[in-house]
């Protein structure tokens, strides 16, 4: 199990270009053009050629060294994360979007000390034995070792772990305490929510990349790039931390549920034709480009059948090598037949015994984690009543008896103060996002 990568949300940067003297009658060769208030000519002579091979990967960001060590333990991360699914060509691209990465996160440890924001060791070692115990079962020496053997290190991830608690305490000082939210704010937040029940909400994921006129076509070729990396198995949450610069990044892109009439409408046009487990994107939006995921849907403050919680015992048979489909037909045919002459799930024991199959009871189980194609099928059944036989020859054939149900209540609106926090955490990182850009304005940068 890949364990969370929990980096800083990328955000872009401006490098310096040295002018260039022109002699003679080379500038009227390429008239100059306006862009983003820069005199650009439309086709720049370049004196030197850029040398990709050149390019050492040691950055020094205010004094401090990002080294190439650094950079591809952060890219094993995310290639780990992608199932390793990444040709040559998109880890070239990973790599500069790590460096920004570090260097941002770099930005950001060094504010948080110049404004003696302290970050304690012992801090750092809990969450990243609490992402140990999420990914590894409460065994930090597993999740050490997973990192080694996919290139990483446990410093590279407590480092990222320092970065995102240093940041999170310079907004919480110098940005949240100048957010404001009045009670009128809420109060017609949560009156829209009682218009709304019974209105469709989406769990959504999304990837934001923003972009200008002038970085349009850029960052779009980088969107679709994503898009197919994302088709082909890469990791939502993985690219979402790395690449999305919306204030979901760290939480792996993941928006919780909303009402379409709270996205802009691009995206909710896309939303509505998708299915669960669908994306969509790159889709042009106001400041750049989103690729979103639909995690799931369900009714605003109304009860979702899903939720159900049921108590199920599955009855499995299995085949001796050699068998053919046709015996293993006719064996799970009256196997079934068997099982939906017991009367309710008092007697199936007894049954089971007699066709030699095991039983397994769980009477905790919610009706939303069983497979897709069983939902339904599960939810519409009576007490004592039983699926269809299902499996294969391989892997054996089993079913479900539905011995007991518990339809959950209709679902409740967000308080008060959950409303209010929502709102204040969008305007902070539209604060945060200016933060970090004179961050990096007044960042002296060298590339050895």
């Amino acid at each position: 199990m890949t364990p969370i990568s929990i980096s800083r949300r990328p955000l872009r940067y401006t490098l310096a270009i040295a002018a260039l003297v022109l002699a003679g009658g080379a500038v009227a060769q390429n008239a100059p053009t306006t862009g983003g208030g820069f005199s650009l000519p439309e086709n720049p002579n370049f004196f030197v050629k850029n040398d990709p091979n050149y390019r050492k990967a040691t950055v020094v960001v205010n004094g401090e060294i990002i080294t190439g060590t650094d950079i591809d333990q952060r890219v094993a991360l995310l290639v780990a994360a992608s199932g390793g699914k990444i040709d040559d060509e998109e880890l070239k691209r990973l790599k500069l979007q790590v460096l920004r990465n570090l260097m941002d996160e770099t930005l950001q440890i060094q504010e948080a000390a110049a404004q003696k924001i302290e970050v304690e060791p012992e801090e750092i070692e809990q969450t990243y034995t609490r992402i140990a115990g999420q990914n590894f079962g409460q065994d930090p020496k597993a999740m050490e070792a997973y990192l080694t053997k996919i290139g990483s290190s446990p410093a590279s991830l407590k480092r990222q772990i320092r970065g995102e608690l240093s940041w999170q305490r310079l907004l919480r000082r110098n940005v949240q305490p100048f957010v404001n939210v009045s009670d009128d704010e809420v109060r017609e937040v949560l009156k829209r929510m009682q218009d709304s029940k019974g209105t469709e909400e989406y769990r959504v994921g999304e990837i934001f990349l923003s972009a200008t006129a002038e970085n349009r076509e850029a960052v779009l070729a980088n969107a679709t790039r994503i898009v197919e990396q994302l088709r082909q198995g890469g990791s939502f949450v993985g690219y979402a931390r790395q690449f999305s610069e919306a204030s979901t990044a760290s939480v792996g892109g993941d928006l919780g549920w909303v009402r379409l009439g709270q996205l802009p409408a691009e995206l909710g046009t896309a939303l509505q034709s998708l299915q669960t487990g669908q994306l969509a994107g790159p889709i042009e939006i106001r400041g750049g480009f989103s690729i979103v995921a639909l995690i799931d849907k369900r009714q605003v403050l109304t009860a979702d059948p899903r939720d159900a919680v049921l108590s199920l015992k599955q009855l499995s048979i299995s085949f001796p090598p050699g068998t053919t489909e046709a015996q293993a037909t006719a064996k799970a045919r009256a196997f079934a037949d068997a099982v939906r002459a017991a009367r309710g799930c008092g007697t199936v024991d007894a049954i089971a015994q007699q066709q030699g199959a095991e039983v397994v009871t769980n009477d905790q189980i919610k009706a939303r984690d069983l497979p897709g194609p069983l939902q339904n099928l599960v939810l519409g059944m009576t007490l004592g009543e039983v699926t269809p036989p299902f499996g294969s020859i391989q892997d054996g054939v089993r079913v479900l008896m539905l011995c007991g149900r518990d339809d959950p209540k209709d679902a409740t609106a967000p308080n008060f103060e959950q409303i209010q926090g929502q709102i204040e955490d969008e305007r902070v990182n539209k604060r945060a996002q200016a933060y970090l850009r004179d961050l990096r304005r007044d960042a002296v940068i060298d590339y050895d």
